[in-house]
């Protein structure tokens, strides 16, 4: 595909579509984001990301905002129900916020100007980027020269865009995967993500002893908890001011008074994936409060009662047969491809690894077969991780130990990973 300028459509303006376009645009191709959200910009999603060495290889090559991205994390360790350190390993991990990783993009890509960074030059080699709100598509004709995309916008106006090539980036319920494999449903887990910050000045010492540049574990039966820091307000890493981030998986099974009750928002509106923050009915909150001070170590209890926006986040499971349609052009990536469970810490890091292998086949520095063997192997071989990590963790009773080598697997970098045949079966 390499040669004369293209126009790329993207659907999806979070991470991956963003990385996407940044991406496409160094090699000097126009881009146009489609996002369905309303507003501008996607604000205080709230999550950390755990930087990857993918995320973090992204960002130096097309990231030009001279500011640090991320919180060095120095000690994975583990603890017991008292709170006792049982475990651990140093190791150094990097820990960012999707905030800061989302304005860092907007500013590259078409200039947003954000509290987060100074916006930065536009080299005169980059391509056109565009950024449009409040699209959302609802279907693709095939043309010979390419595709064209139809939305429709909240207020009902309708519309179409032609493209060269459309990248479907709009996540694990994506609209593109759907009209092309309609057959390919979302699949809840059994168990949702409990998720929230605090501010590490805020806490006691023994909670910042525990969490301060640590990245650290603590399972039970039908319960893993996780917690590291990540950047504060405006992205700053600065000690003192940074959040304590945390990710607390427990079970809800599926059709249980339970589920229905943590997925019900302060509204009365029952969410099916995502409870954002800000909109959790705090009466549910206190009861996990309660929950939380019976069964987690003191450290852990106390940042899950202190945080003051908590969300939530169904987990489950989804997978594309194959990442690219229409003969090369309609393309999947990241979330889109294939839905990773948060256990695998990979999400961002496949999002920013598609990216940069799409654009080397775009460039012609791989062939089709290699960018379709490296995209499908990481996505099918690190999806079914996930869901074996997930399943062993929520549902068996296992040692420590096992859990300690699950996490230790994940950890290993992309490039040193070797796919099965399976995975990477064109």
């Amino acid at each position: 595909m390499a040669g004369d300028k293209k126009h790329f459509v993207i659907v999806g303006g979070s991470l991956g579509g963003l990385a996407a376009g940044l991406a496409l645009r160094e090699l000097g191709h126009d881009t146009t984001i489609l996002e369905r959200n309303p507003t501008p910009v996607l604000e205080h999603q709230g999550a950390g990301i755990v930087a990857g060495g993918d995320t973090l290889a992204f960002f130096k090559k097309y990231n030009r905002c001279d500011r640090p991205i991320a919180v060095t994390s120095h000690r994975r360790q583990y603890l017991d129900r008292d709170g006792n350190v049982t475990h651990k390993e140093d190791m150094d991990q990097n820990m960012t916020s999707w905030d800061l990783a989302y304005y860092l993009m907007r500013a590259n890509y078409d200039g947003t100007e954000n509290s987060h960074c100074k916006v930065p030059d536009r080299k005169p080699t980059d391509g056109k980027s565009v950024h449009i709100h409040d699209r959302n598509v609802t279907d693709i004709k095939e043309r010979d020269d390419g595709v064209e995309v139809f939305w429709e916008s909240g207020g009902g106006k309708k519309g179409s865009i032609r493209a060269d090539v459309l990248i479907g980036a709009d996540g694990p319920s994506s609209t593109i995967r759907t009209l092309l494999t309609p057959e390919i449903q979302r699949v809840y887990a059994g168990y949702c993500a409990l998720r929230g910050t605090v501010p590490e000045g805020e806490v006691s010492d023994a909670a910042r002893e525990a969490f301060c540049e640590r990245f650290t574990f603590f399972h039970c039966h039908g319960v893993q908890i996780l917690a590291y820091l990540i950047p504060g307000e405006k992205g700053t890493v600065e000690p003192g001011r940074r959040l304590i981030n945390f990710v607390y998986y427990t079970n809800f099974p599926e059709g249980s008074a339970e589920l229905d009750e943590i997925m019900t928002d302060r509204d009365g509106k029952r969410r099916r994936i995502t409870m954002p923050p800000g909109l959790t009915d705090m009466d549910m909150w206190e009861k996990q409060r309660r929950i939380a001070r019976e069964r987690l170590p003191p450290q852990f209890a106390e940042i899950v009662c202190a945080t003051k926006k908590p969300f939530v986040q169904a987990v489950t499971d989804v997978i594309s047969p194959t990442n690219e349609f229409m003969d090369g052009k309609v393309v999947l990536i990241g979330d889109a491809l294939a839905g990773f469970r948060p256990h695998t810490v990979a999400s961002t890091s496949q999002a920013a690894f598609d990216a940069m292998v799409f654009a080397d086949y775009i460039e012609g520095k791989v062939s089709r077969e290699e960018w379709k063997k490296q995209t499908l192997g990481f996505a099918r071989y690190i999806q079914k991780r996930g869901v074996d990590m997930g399943n062993r963790s929520q549902f068996e009773d296992l040692p420590l130990k096992e859990h300690i080598h699950d996490r230790n697997v994940a950890s290993v970098p992309r490039e040193k990973e070797v796919y099965p045949d399976w995975a990477t079966a064109i």
